[in-house]
């Protein structure tokens, strides 16, 4: 099978994502006050409602709609006024009433779409498509893999169709089989627990190209719902869920070929390889002479392939029609306007701000706001710091995310417990003062961070405590120089002969000389002065 790359010389593909989110920072099911707890024994939190028995009346969750309105909100979406409730029917096993609450043509949330920034050699998969780079190709006139080094980033907008409001179904549990399929089960257990849960389904328009492009809309719409609040977004745990359809046209072909849809894609990667398989192999149908079905198909990550759930002939007829045990909804200005006053601030407001108010360099900034947890904490760092803020705003950005970051990762624990226990943010305030300040190097910067997690002392103390402080005092370096100098002569004359690159021999000799506690960075400017005059 040719790789995505070759593929995408001559097929353009025609992507389109439906992304399912459960409402899981909500403390009850969209129509009945059961409770959501992902990993609860198996049919515990039920009830007559989320069961459908004869005669219980769903009760809309007010919580649930703000939290949509938001997410319309924060993706640029129309919210509507006027919208209802329908009844979806079609055979479900793990739903017991065997329809869906869902909505019609008409959602909360219509029309609405965000920017993608595609960069560097992320932007490779869409390389061909005109203004996004400028190859020259090979010898034979195609271009080749290192071409692809030389694309550039580009932006892209990702129209939004809609954001509904349903409630999900529950959760199969297939016993049995040798081969691990749902088909080779010997039976099927279903637990209830998940029907009902608060459901926003979000679908795309058909205009992402990549799988790449794919990957980044899912990565970004999860960071923005993170920001929110408004789910925990857990893929591994099924609370962010999303499906793809796929289709391939002939370059410059304005006709849509047939599509297949990939279901339930759990992580950033299977989407990503999902969709790149998918292209390939609908290229590998279509250039052999065959004709693509219009079908669903799985993703399994073991055996890197696609393989056919079902087909479809015609379009599903689900028999919708508007739910009698639920009115219409009509949106007062005063409601929108009350959920809007909860926005905050979303990603790419807050990089922009990281940029212009504080200068840090944008890929810092992207790495900052692109993170709930980190970026709060970095704020909270930064109005501690005071007037010093903006010069100490990148020696935290560095502390966040190199030392901190690598060790709640390496520990598997979250910034609430960083906070809770040894590290504050006024602590890295001060940590980051004192290497602003050069009474401790970056390298001894590590070590005191070591010894905050180890003990809960202050950078200070610490400093004082281990006698951390750098010398700087230039009288001092001045002479440890001068004595170095003295010392290789025939190194000196080599500097000056042109071998330049031997300040790093004369800073090591330095660094040595004060038991790796001097400035490097006074100490280089020091051998550079006197080494020029000698």
């Amino acid at each position: 099978m040719k790789d995505l790359q070759t593929v995408l010389v001559d097929w353009e593909a025609v992507i389109g994502l439906e992304v399912h989110t459960e409402l899981t920072t909500l403390n009850t099911k969209m129509f009945c006050s059961c409770p959501i707890e992902f990993g609860a024994k198996p049919n515990t939190h039920v009830c007559p409602v989320c069961l459908g028995l004869p005669g219980a009346l769903p009760v809309p969750n007010k919580a649930a709609i703000q939290s949509i309105v938001l997410a319309g909100l924060a993706t640029n979406c129309e919210i509507m006024k006027r919208s209802m409730f329908y009844r979806k029917n079609y055979f479900y096993p793990d739903m017991s009433k065997n329809y869906q609450i869902t909505q019609g043509p008409v959602a909360f949330c219509m029309h609405g779409g965000l920017e993608l920034e595609v960069n560097g050699l992320a932007a490779k998969e869409r390389s061909h498509l005109e203004g996004t780079q400028s190859l020259e190709g090979n010898a034979d006139g195609d271009p080749g893999a290192d071409d692809y080094k030389a694309v550039i980033g580009y932006m892209t907008r990702i129209g939004i169709t809609r954001i509904h409001m349903e409630e999900d179904a529950g959760k199969m549990i297939h016993v049995g089989g040798s081969s691990g399929r749902i088909t080779d089960a010997d039976y099927s257990l279903v637990d209830y627990n998940r029907c009902g849960t608060p459901l926003i389904e979000l679908v795309t328009e058909p205009d992402l190209r990549t799988p790449e492009e794919a990957r980044l809309f899912l990565q970004k719409l999860r960071q923005i719902y993170l920001t929110l609040g408004i789910s925990d977004c857990s893929m591994e745990e099924g609370s962010l869920r999303c499906d793809g359809n796929v289709s391939l046209r002939r370059r410059g072909s304005t006709e849509l070929g047939t599509k297949t849809e990939l279901k339930n894609m759990n992580s950033f990667k299977n989407l990503h390889d999902g969709l790149a398989y998918e292209i390939c192999r609908q290229a590998e149908v279509l250039e052999s002479g065959g004709t693509v079905r219009q079908e669903t198909r799985h993703w399994e990550p073991g055996a890197k392939r696609t393989i056919t759930m079902r087909v479809k002939e015609t379009a599903d007829d689900y028999r919708l029609f508007p739910d009698p045990d639920l009115a219409p909804y009509d949106l007062s200005d005063e409601f929108i306007q009350s959920v809007r006053d909860r926005l905050p601030e979303l990603p790419d407001a807050k990089k922009q701000r990281f940029v212009s108010d504080f200068g840090l360099p944008t890929a810092d900034a992207d790495n900052l706001a692109t993170d709930v947890d980190l970026s709060a904490f970095f704020d909270e760092a930064l109005r501690g710091a005071g007037a010093q803020a903006a010069e100490l705003a990148k020696p935290i950005a560095n502390l966040l995310l190199n030392d901190v970051s690598a060790w709640l990762n390496a520990n598997g624990i979250g910034f609430e417990s960083l906070k809770a226990g040894p590290v504050s943010a006024k602590g890295l305030v001060e940590l980051s003062s004192l290497v602003l300040s050069d009474e401790i190097s970056s390298k001894q910067a590590k070590e005191v961070f070591s010894a905050m997690i180890e003990t809960g002392d202050s950078p200070a103390a610490i400093v004082e405590a281990r006698g951390l402080k750098q010398v700087s005092d230039s009288g001092e370096i001045e002479r440890i120089v001068l004595g170095i100098m003295s010392q290789y002569p025939e190194k000196v004359a080599e500097y000056q002969a042109g071998k330049t690159g031997l300040i790093g021999f004369f800073v090591g000799q330095a660094m040595k000389a004060t038991s790796g506690q001097g400035n490097p960075k006074l100490i280089n400017e020091i051998f550079t002065e006197k080494l020029q005059e000698a």
